[in-house]
């Protein structure tokens, strides 16, 4: 939900929701998936990847098994209220680093 800029703005739109956990999760995944997807071609046109952004972007491709093993095992470990719990607690947390770095940026 962190790792891309737009994960807060759509939490903040699905949890209000009160969506289960796995309808939760697949609608996040799927959100990204096809945005992700519409960019891919495009940047890689734009982009001109060489060899070493081509090494970088494999040693990327190996994380994605164990990020979603790791996903599917949470999603059956914590029930419907820790992961909405999570969520929030991270909105949270998000909220305060953009807080953060907006008063900092005046204070320098």
């Amino acid at each position: 939900m962190v790792a891309h800029s737009g994960g807060p703005p759509l939490a903040m739109y699905l949890l209000p929701l009160g969506l289960n956990k796995e309808v939760y999760a697949g609608t996040t995944s799927l959100f990204f998936t096809v945005g992700n997807a519409t960019k891919a071609l495009p940047w890689l046109l734009l982009a001109k990847p060489n060899a070493d952004l081509a090494v970088l972007m494999a040693i990327c491709l190996l994380a994605i098994p164990s990020g979603v093993t790791l996903g599917w095992r949470l999603q059956g470990i914590l029930d419907q209220r820790q992961v909405y719990r999570a969520c929030y607690g991270l909105l949270v947390l998000v909220a305060l680093k953009l807080l953060w770095d907006g008063v900092s940026g005046f204070l320098v």
